[in-house]
């Protein structure tokens, strides 16, 4: 039993383009569709996720999901949407990139159940590897016309006065190997349909002009819109560079902290194209946004499910602790659970002096650890005047002068935490 595809993307906001008669294919029974994802990196970021949601709202809605690594394709780039030709991969960096990309995706679709609809990894470097150039001028290359690939946007944009580097015959190509990766899984899968980005439409209807011309069949397309951000900076970046699904890349809490950001225009439509909640609940939400914004209801709500779906329930407390830190709600102990690689980033930017084991193993009085020692503070009587105003927190927790700086106080054995009323913050790093 299929649902209507068509209409969920709709409403979510992911529906950007359509072939005449997609929808009414869909609701003939299951189909199969696929979504190409490149393979240049050992992570997906979050500019695939709505690409995998998509996917995921297909398997959902009955539908057979189908995720092409673009192996081969990965060897040449494609030119749409750059200004640049990207560096080319070789076999062992594209197989490792494969297996971590599965992992990844198997978060959002299953692949395992053994259902009719079960999801599907195909990498088309499986079938372009032994398929020689002249075979491929013959039997795909006398198809298409160059006239119809110089039509295509991604082709026109790169060769206009603004696009100072050109475009490579490689390049050029490319919209045939993914024209026939859609007319391989035509007639291998019964694959009807390709989705991808906006961006995607010149590649995608290629595939479907192989497939009516070859494969005598009928193929579809169907592109979402391309995210941005209201104010009109790249979605999907940070000061730090792309925004990763790999927790080694980006920290959950880094993660967590780039949603929770979202200004109220964003989280009214991002929240739709990132959870999976029901349209009467995000409707729900979205009022109680309206009527009190500074509660950012959206965002928290955005923040929490998208880190949970990509991570855990584990990570997601971790980072709403570890966030919950910078606004006075937290305890020595909570500051003591926090690894390494958080601590520091929940304290990026914040001034640090180095003390030795030394320091701390002989005992560092506060006058020191304000001032002297540190320049935290400005003089040794200034140090005096804050710590008698009780305004003075060592970890969290408020100290006086008498108060000995110990190995006790080490969080992750290396770091203290001194801080001046509420948002005044400096770190020891014990060396």
């Amino acid at each position: 039993m299929t649902t209507n595809f068509v209409e969920e993307l709709t409403w979510r906001g992911m529906l950007h383009d359509a072939m005449p008669g997609t929808e009414e294919h869909l609701l003939s029974g299951m189909q199969s569709a696929y979504v190409g994802i490149d393979p240049t990196a050992d992570s997906l970021h979050i500019g695939h996720l709505v690409g995998v949601m998509m996917l995921r709202h297909f398997q959902l809605a009955g539908h057979k999901p189908y995720a092409l690594i673009g192996g081969a394709t990965g060897m040449i780039g494609d030119p749409s949407g750059k200004s640049t030709e990207r560096n080319l991969l070789d076999e062992a960096t594209l197989a490792h990139n494969q297996a971590a990309i599965k992992a990844q995706l198997s978060r959002f679709l299953d692949f395992n159940s053994g259902k009719e609809n079960s999801a599907v990894l195909v990498n088309n470097y499986d079938w372009m590897r032994d398929f020689s150039f002249l075979e491929f001028i013959r039997d795909v290359g006398k198809h298409i016309t160059v006239n119809y690939m110089m039509a295509k946007d991604s082709v026109k944009k790169r060769l206009s006065a603004e696009a100072k580097e050109g475009m490579s015959f490689t390049e050029f190509t490319y919209q045939l190997v993914q024209g026939y990766d859609f007319l391989h899984l035509y007639r291998e899968y019964n694959c009807t349909l390709q989705m991808g980005g906006s961006d995607q439409w010149g590649n995608i209807t290629t595939g479907t002009e192989l497939i009516r011309r070859i494969g005598g069949g009928k193929g579809f397309a169907l592109t979402c819109p391309l995210i941005t951000k209201a104010d009109g900076t790249k979605f999907g970046k940070s000061e730090g560079g792309n925004i990763w699904l790999d927790s080694e890349r980006t920290s959950p809490y880094k993660f967590y902290q780039y949603w929770l950001n979202t200004s109220d225009e964003d989280a009214e439509k991002y929240i739709k194209i990132f959870t999976f909640l029901p349209k009467d609940e995000i409707e729900n939400l979205v009022k109680m946004h309206q009527e009190a914004p500074h509660l950012r209801v959206l965002q928290k709500r955005l923040a929490d499910e998208v880190t949970v779906m990509v991570h855990s329930q584990e990570d997601l407390d971790n980072a709403v602790k570890a966030s919950d830190i910078l606004f006075g709600k937290s305890t020595s102990s909570d500051l003591k659970k926090l690894n390494e690689k958080t601590f520091l980033e929940v304290f990026e930017g914040v001034p640090q002096a180095e003390l030795t084991q030394e320091d701390i193993d002989n005992g560092l009085d506060m006058i020191a650890a304000l001032a002297a020692k540190t320049g935290f503070l400005g003089s040794n009587g200034e140090a005096r005047r804050e710590l008698k105003q009780n305004s003075i927190s060592v970890n969290k927790e408020k100290v006086k002068e008498d108060y000995i700086i110990s190995s006790e106080d080490l969080i992750n054995n290396k770091f203290v935490l001194l801080q001046r009323g509420k948002k005044n913050y400096f770190v020891l790093v014990i060396k």
